[in-house]
């Protein structure tokens, strides 16, 4: 291989690393790879998941969420029960200085887009608005990714579930 080739191979890698690893910035915030689950035709919800980290030396509050493709959009926490999957929702996350959240399917918190207007496929990007309490508001771009496949773990689906 050609030192030219090395060069494209390396420069084509970077590219594609930065268009998966989508960071966004509100203040000391920083909101870390939001990505959804697809749904199918007529599933009436989905569950969004990013990470949000504080950088910063005071404490912030994600207050709310929005997206214009479901008709509200809730902070949700889960937790296993025996082998009840329970989920609640929760009015706010509290996010200490230097304290990173991550959310992720099957435990702890995560984002529930509620009455879909439309099924979220793979490869689709849905804004998303975040609001924190001294941030502000943060819109990114959430990208619909099928992370279960080849899991089968049976914590990510939604069986089990008790609202």
């Amino acid at each position: 291989m050609s030192l030219r080739h090395l060069i494209a191979l390396i420069a084509g890698v970077a590219l594609i690393g930065a268009a998966y690893a989508h960071d966004y910035k509100a203040g000391e915030l920083q909101v870390g790879h939001p990505w959804a689950r697809p749904t199918v035709p007529g599933q009436p919800s989905g569950g969004a998941y990013l990470s949000i980290e504080n950088k910063g030396k005071t404490g912030d509050k994600l207050v709310s969420v929005a997206s214009p493709v479901a008709k509200s959009a809730e902070i949700h926490t889960m937790s296993m029960e025996g082998n009840v999957m329970k989920m609640r929702e929760v009015g706010s996350i509290d996010i200490k200085p230097s304290e990173k959240i991550a959310m992720q399917p099957g435990n702890g918190y995560h984002i529930m887009l509620i009455g879909l207007v439309q099924p979220l496929k793979v490869g689709d990007k849905v804004p998303l608005t975040l609001t924190f309490e001294k941030a502000g508001k943060l819109e990114v771009s959430v990208y619909v990714e099928d992370k279960s496949a080849g899991k089968g773990d049976g914590k990510d689906g939604m069986e089990h579930m008790q609202h």
